[in-house]
């Protein structure tokens, strides 16, 4: 977003989880799907000069205000997460835009991050470093939210095209965590029209077989340990 963003007005759904802001969201900010969409509508704002990012759920715009299910600010410098229990724009209680793959990383050859995906179904239980959990079942062979996994290093992704094979590595080096309900293993990625679908869809090859969970208990800090139990 422009420097100098102006604080605009939000209001919503989920107070009590919510931050208060204030919330430089332009008014002709783009939401994901576009302005008729019915699904999650995430809105993302990114301050570059204080590297903060705002992010909204179900934001709908209203005459130079918005409304929004729930909304989070994470100051991107910072490791702090979102108290036990919180969700965000994203179910897990995570940022979206540090999980998004970008085309320019993608195109160097190189993202350097784990990213974000979805699962249909999650169990009502999350793990560091998610902090919120969203579903009703117990179910144990579901995934909790916060979940990481990696793609085997056994996996050969030679054959791949640039972009495909540029996440794929990414996948390998970083893993995926499970940020959210939605399509079934769905990697999200920033808007950008020099993606190529064609190559993107090569990574339908890949299984669940092709990935391992990891265990990432051992890197939770002490004072944060609450981060690891099921939500409620």
């Amino acid at each position: 977003m422009p420097g100098g963003t102006p604080a605009t007005r939000v209001t919503f759904d989920s107070t009590d989880e919510s931050d208060k802001g204030p919330y430089p969201i332009p008014a002709n900010a783009a939401v994901e799907g576009g302005p008729q969409a019915s699904g999650d509508r995430h809105v993302i704002a990114l301050d570059p000069r204080t590297c903060t990012d705002y992010e909204l759920y179900d934001a709908q715009p209203h005459a130079g205000a918005w409304t929004a299910g729930s909304g989070a600010v994470f100051a991107l410098r910072s490791d702090t997460l979102r108290p036990a229990g919180w969700t965000s724009a994203d179910a897990a209680g995570l940022p979206i835009l540090p999980g998004l793959a970008r085309f320019d990383e993608a195109s160097a050859g190189a993202i350097d991050h784990a990213l974000r995906i979805t699962v249909p179904r999650s169990r009502n239980a999350y793990i560091w470093p998610a902090r919120h959990q969203a579903s009703n079942s117990s179910d144990p062979a579901l995934p909790p939210m916060g979940l990481r996994l990696r793609l085997k290093a056994s996996v050969d992704i030679s054959a791949l095209p640039p972009q495909a094979r540029a996440v794929a590595q990414a996948l390998k080096t970083y893993g995926a965590i499970v940020a959210d309900n939605g399509s079934a293993w769905y990697i999200s990625g920033t808007p950008d029209d020099r993606w190529s679908n064609d190559q993107l869809q090569r990574l339908g090859t890949l299984t669940g077989a092709d990935f391992e969970a990891v265990d990432e208990s051992g890197l939770r800090v002490s004072a944060d340990s609450g981060a690891a139990r099921s939500g409620g």
